[in-house]
């Protein structure tokens, strides 16, 4: 059995918001925790997929052996990537790990599709040697993957023990190698049977002699479409939020209405079962990475460790992918650098500085208020209460403790949209705003105790934000 790493990947429980985990899994978080105030900041990166390759013909910088990434304490967490399909010839699953090991170069088992990767073994036990935690990560993007009901994610969940984690069978994929877990990059198929699946993992592991890890990787707009509900209901150890190829992306890290790392953070300390849980900046480790969303060396490191110093729930980078980082120039090595440098884990929350929110009062872009133990800033006109959804004009831009200064009242407009009537106006029957519903010229809403009037043809553009495509008929 590999040493446990230096680095923790989430805190120990004291409560839970749901129903608590299996006793194994509140010992090992335990175990880590302790250490949290004296370890760095964790690095994930997946390997598997050769990225790099896929976008240039330079060799040299194809993917290596998992091994190549274990030389030193740059990277904490390998996830394996990727099991793409779940139930391929045979019943059994595929997995491909592209020019390192896939089912049209390599041997497969018999009467399946899944390849005989045993020789990787050696090379995963050198980094679990290494102090690393490796992974085996199901989906992709554009994977086969979904249930059809909690059984059979249940009969799933005990096929991947079998195959990669502490259980037997006679087709071991990468041979002698335990892995330490499983991540979820579910990215279609719908969330039905993965919170069984997790449950069942769990239940599975409770008996084990080593820590077993579920983490998940998730799109930044929140929720996640597939994976949303799945981490309200079970405890995830770590969340890996794509912060790219979205609006929510690095590169519009300045854009109130679109950094959305706060709002992870609230649902990290209000809703998820494993309140330690930790939430990552996941970022791709090049220019060709991703579609969008890479940022320089410079950028990422600012971001990342202003988020590490703003919310408690923050803790580590995950990149795409191991070759990607390594052909250029080793963006990781920068990245982790830069997370050492600020210390430990533990974390210190701001004052709340930002005078107190007055209910009711009007807003303007760019104003902060305290509310609640976070600082809001405001993104454009508002007058709505400060919380974590995405149409209320507010973002949670950091986490805070202590008494807020005096709430500053104020009668300024500055600009900000007036009422075209006075008085009070009648709103009944009028339905509220929502995203992703189209109105036209003269379709009224409710948004903010206030009736609105659409301009003209418009989609998620907030009553009463930049756009101009609402006209304030006066308070409901």
């Amino acid at each position: 059995m590999a040493e446990l790493p230096e680095d923790p990947l989430f805190g120990g429980s004291t409560s839970w918001h749901s129903s608590p985990p299996s006793r194994s899994w509140c010992v090992y978080a335990y175990t880590w925790a302790r250490s949290l105030h004296t370890t760095t900041l964790i690095m994930t990166i997946y390997w598997g997929q050769n990225s790099y390759g896929a976008t240039s013909s330079v060799t040299a910088n194809y993917q290596q052996p998992i091994s190549h990434y274990c030389q030193d304490d740059t990277i904490n967490v390998l996830p394996v990537a990727f099991v793409y399909e779940f139930f391929g010839t045979g019943g059994m699953p595929v997995l491909n790990l592209a020019n390192t090991c896939n089912p049209t170069d390599n041997a497969t088992f018999p009467g399946t599709d899944l390849a005989d990767c045993s020789a990787l073994a050696a090379d995963i036990e050198y980094c679990q040697s290494k102090g690393k935690i490796v992974t085996i990560s199901l989906g992709g993007y554009g994977a086969s993957v979904g249930f059809t009901d909690d059984a059979q994610a249940q009969t799933f969940a005990q096929t991947i023990w079998n195959l990669f984690l502490g259980g037997s069978s006679t087709i071991r994929p990468l041979g002698s190698a335990v892995l330490d877990g499983v991540d979820l990059d579910i990215e279609g198929g719908g969330s039905t049977g993965y919170a069984a699946f997790v449950t069942e993992i769990r239940s599975l592991a409770s008996g084990a002699g080593k820590p077993y890890y579920i983490t998940a990787a998730p799109q930044c707009p929140f929720p996640d479409a597939n994976l949303g509900s799945v981490i309200d209901q079970v405890g995830f150890d770590a969340i890996y939020v794509q912060f790219y190829d979205n609006s929510c992306a690095l590169p519009n890290y300045n854009v109130v209405s679109d950094w959305n790392f706060g709002q992870w953070d609230i649902w990290a300390q209000q809703t998820s079962p494993n309140p330690n849980v930790k939430i990552y900046i996941g970022a791709p480790a090049s220019s060709t990475a991703a579609g969008s969303g890479y940022v320089s060396v410079a950028d990422l490191s600012n971001i990342a460790v202003q988020m590490r110093k703003s919310f408690p729930s923050f803790g580590g980078v995950m990149l795409w992918d191991a070759s990607q980082a390594y052909a250029n120039n080793r963006y990781d090595l920068a990245i982790k650098q830069a997370l050492s440098a600020t210390g430990s884990t533990g974390f210190t929350y701001p004052a709340c500085s930002a005078a107190a929110y007055v209910s009711g009062q009007v807003y303007t872009a760019g104003e902060e208020v305290s509310y609640q133990g976070y600082i809001w800033e405001a993104a454009y006109w508002t007058n709505a209460v400060p919380t974590s959804g995405s149409s209320n004009g507010w973002s949670a831009i950091s986490a805070c403790a202590g008494s807020p200064t005096a709430p500053i009242t104020t009668t300024s407009t500055n600009s900000s949209p007036t009422p075209t009537t006075t008085g009070t106006v009648n709103c009944s029957g009028v339905a509220a705003w929502q995203t992703n519903v189209v109105y036209t010229a003269g379709n009224k809403v409710t948004y903010g105790g206030y009736l609105w009037t659409a301009k003209w043809w418009t989609e998620n553009n907030i009553p009463g934000d930049p756009s101009g495509d609402w006209t304030n008929d006066g308070a409901c």
